[in-house]
């Protein structure tokens, strides 16, 4: 999984430099364009519903132990350094089959009120995660496993791909591409 992610940032490197500590993927991958079920309401929302904001695209699971916690927390600090209501983070559960929206809802919120929790049936999410190349499988075992990719995606106001990291540790530099995505 690593190896993927490292491959994508490789790829995605020569796409330019513009001064963004996160490299930058405008042109290079698609628009936000989704079709999920927000935890907190239930209501099915698409990229319509985040228009003229900024938004972060994150593929994860509840009950991972170590990546998305740790990821989601970072995201929750740049989310308070930028200091904005008009950015949203997406985290799109890959792991349907146990994160019911009562649970999804939940971690969603423990990580900031600006995060929401998506879900959707299996065709809903293997068709946003081959939108951006996200790899993710569930084994039910036992054991039962989650592997996903820890790749983040940033989209502008108006829904181009701008951004992609797979290093969430420098929440102020993250903060800072935030908010020249806000000024965009």
């Amino acid at each position: 999984m690593r190896i993927f992610a490292f491959a994508l940032v490789l790829l995605l490197a020569g796409c330019g430099k513009s001064g963004f500590h996160m490299t930058d993927v405008s042109g290079a991958m698609p628009r936000l364009d989704l079709r999920m079920t927000r935890a907190g309401d239930g209501k099915v929302v698409t990229a319509k519903d985040y228009q003229g904001k900024v938004v972060a695209l994150y593929f994860g699971y509840t009950n991972c132990p170590d990546v998305c916690p740790t990821t989601l927390a970072n995201l929750a600090d740049m989310l308070s350094k930028v200091a904005s209501p008009d950015v949203r983070v997406l985290f799109v559960s890959v792991d349907p089959d146990r994160d019911t929206p009562a649970a999804l809802k939940k971690y969603a919120a423990a990580f900031s009120a600006q995060v929401d929790g998506l879900s959707g049936s299996a065709n809903e999410l293997a068709d946003v995660a081959r939108r951006y190349r996200v790899a993710y499988g569930v084994t039910k075992g036992p054991p039962y496993e989650v592997m996903h990719s820890n790749a983040v995606f940033f989209f502008g106001r108006d829904a181009k791909a701008r951004l992609v990291t797979t290093d969430t540790g420098d929440t102020g530099a993250m903060a800072q591409d935030v908010k020249r995505l806000l000024d965009m």
